[in-house]
């Protein structure tokens, strides 16, 4: 599980070569900021940013103005635990960039940056009683026509609170969210769209199967079917 931006160089050096690319590395950079290449980017794939993304844009595409988006979504320990309740599924330093790197959301048809872990408040997520807040997710969303958007990461509570009191450095904080592939974990996702009086809600939730963890699966199946969709062109 090694840092987005190492996929990010790869992606550099692979676009400048005139390659056709799905991106599933997070960076603050996007494609669009790339030095001029032959290739072509199929940027943010996975599940959020990614599969969210495609869905509030399908939203936008039939509803037209949108007045609200909220995703909601985090890969965690089945059960909260009495240290961190969590485990990181993918690079740890990615995790902490997330709760560090300001949050670029839309209030009043305004993009506005706002910091990590603002708007904390608690959820339910499939019965379960979560807290969220405020990470910079939206990316490829982010100048779609809309009141108000913004993406929310989902955790146990007390974990943030946890986090912000904590005076562990980075390096270990990747061994206290060490993954364990035998503790019980899920990834769910809430993508909740408003215009006017209409709704759409879309549900995602996976608990692993076959050794793949949940956040393998909802992020390696969405980019499947894009590499699959974009070969079949």
């Amino acid at each position: 599980m090694v840092p987005g931006s190492i996929g990010h160089d790869v992606l550099r050096v692979l676009h400048e070569q005139g390659h056709n690319i799905v991106d599933l590395s997070f960076s603050e950079t996007t494609p669009d900021q790339l030095p001029a290449g032959q290739g072509v980017v199929l940027w943010d794939v996975g599940i959020a940013p990614g599969l969210s993304n495609m869905l509030v844009a399908l939203a936008q595409r039939e509803l037209g103005r949108l007045d609200k988006v909220s995703i909601k979504v985090g890969g965690n320990p089945a059960q909260p635990d009495d240290g961190w309740s969590y485990m990181a599924p993918f690079s740890p330093h990615d995790v902490i960039a997330e709760y560090t790197r300001p949050a670029r959301i839309v209030r009043d048809g305004t993009v506005t940056v706002v910091p990590a872990m603002d708007e904390l408040h608690t959820v339910d997520a499939n019965g379960r009683t979560m807290e969220a807040f405020l990470t910079d997710g939206l990316r490829s969303l982010i100048n779609l026509p809309a009141d108000s958007m913004g993406e929310y990461t989902v955790r146990w509570p007390g974990h943030i609170q946890r986090y912000q009191r904590t005076t562990l450095s980075p390096d270990e904080l990747v061994d206290a969210w060490a993954f364990d592939p035998q503790r019980p974990e899920f990834t769910w996702m809430e993508v909740r769209v408003e215009a006017g009086e209409k709704t759409r809600v879309w549900t995602v939730e996976d608990s692993g199967k076959d050794g793949d963890s949940s956040m393998a699966r909802t992020t390696g199946l969405v980019t499947f079917a894009c590499v699959k969709a974009w070969s079949e062109r």
